[in-house]
């Protein structure tokens, strides 16, 4: 099928260009929001650790180094100080360190439909109360009586984004603190942690990583409030100095929090990272959102009406029975909440849109 990239606001997107040389997916793909594609690179990456452990040499065995690239990576994007930034292999790890710090009775608020990672560490301790509110009036709800916000930044379901800068005033205004899951926006979205408490991201959807990569980061002031339960010896200041016995001093910054790394994971994410880097959140950015605007016009066309946003994650309430026919023609898609999902990142064409709204149209 025919590829074009698109250039917006006259932005130059030859960065973008050439990443078409790092896939080599051959399904019309527009589900990011579910996993994204792995880069070349990574495959190499990950091919080469995998060959190397099958060969028993030390290359096989990860790279502590790599993995701190990695974390030095994120950092970079998310805006915060590497200190600030714990790695791990998975959201709802992260989040439950957060839901083990609170005292019992205190009040959690959270969206309506929210993910379930972000709410379920909460919700299963059975002595707080936890809250729901419409995502739109977050802020409206935080209270006296709240001691934490937990949301994303935006929503899996239908891409609708929070207004974090509204649920940030309110929660300074009532000294509650902020969680934010930045999993369908970093990578696309340019993202800033640095307001918040805490942020938890998986690495493999937009951040084009794999499952078993994920990023606590914690601000300064928080990181006395959380206690490290699952600390082993990674979490020690000197790693090497604390592999057996009580370990004679915690990481002194959110490294404390670290897990022991899936080193095959994180050795796929430092090339993934490094590709959005080189091309810049920004043209991510612009490239995705209007690959987004040209199916939501299209969609117009044909009379549907998707959820309103401007996010490159598109759900259309009602379709989500087209989507296994969708898959039988080559085009990856999402069935969520009675939704037919589609997402667009670095790698999706017009063509590809095009092709989409060609079987709808049918």
């Amino acid at each position: 099928m025919g590829r074009s990239w698109r250039r917006v606001d006259g932005m130059d997107l030859s960065l973008l260009q050439a990443a078409r040389a790092e896939f080599a997916h051959s399904t019309t793909y527009l589900n990011t929001a579910t996993c994204g594609i792995l880069p070349r690179s990574a495959v190499a990456a990950v091919r080469e650790m995998a060959e190397a452990a099958g060969a028993g040499i030390p290359a096989g065995f990860g790279d502590f180094d790599r993995v701190n690239r990695v974390r030095a990576s994120f950092a970079r994007l998310a805006g915060v100080d590497v200190a600030r930034v714990a790695v791990g292999s998975a959201v709802a790890t992260h989040v439950g360190l957060i839901a083990a710090s609170l005292p019992p009775g205190a009040e959690v608020l959270c969206p309506e439909g929210e993910f379930a990672s972000v709410i379920n560490p909460f919700v299963v301790r059975g002595d707080l109360k936890v809250r729901f509110a419409p995502l739109e009036d977050i802020a409206g709800n935080v209270g006296p009586g709240t001691a934490l916000v937990a949301l994303s930044a935006v929503q899996s379901a239908d891409g609708r984004a929070a207004d974090l800068a509204a649920v940030r005033a309110a929660t300074s205004a009532h000294g509650a603190r902020m969680l934010v899951d930045a999993t369908q926006a970093a990578g696309w979205l340019p993202f800033d942690a640095s307001p918040y408490e805490y942020t938890v991201t998986a690495g493999y959807k937009w951040l084009l990583g794999s499952r078993g990569v994920s990023f606590l980061t914690v601000s300064e002031e928080a990181q006395d409030t959380l206690t490290p339960l699952h600390a082993g010896w990674v979490a020690a200041e000197s790693m090497w100095d604390a592999t057996y016995g009580p370990m004679p001093e915690l990481a002194h910054g959110a490294r404390r929090f670290d897990e022991s790394p899936a080193f095959l994971a994180y050795h796929a994410a430092e090339p993934s990272l490094a590709l959005l880097e080189r091309i810049g959140i920004e043209a991510v950015h612009a490239h995705d959102t209007a690959l987004a605007a040209r199916y939501r016009a299209g969609l117009a066309r044909l009379g549907h009406e998707p959820v309103p946003g401007d996010a490159p994650i598109v759900s259309v309430p009602g379709l989500a029975g087209r989507q296994p026919a969708l898959l039988a023609a080559g085009i990856a898609t999402a069935a969520r909440a009675g939704a037919l999902r589609a997402s667009f990142h670095l790698y999706t064409t017009e063509a590809d849109v095009d092709r989409l709204l060609d079987v709808l149209s049918d």
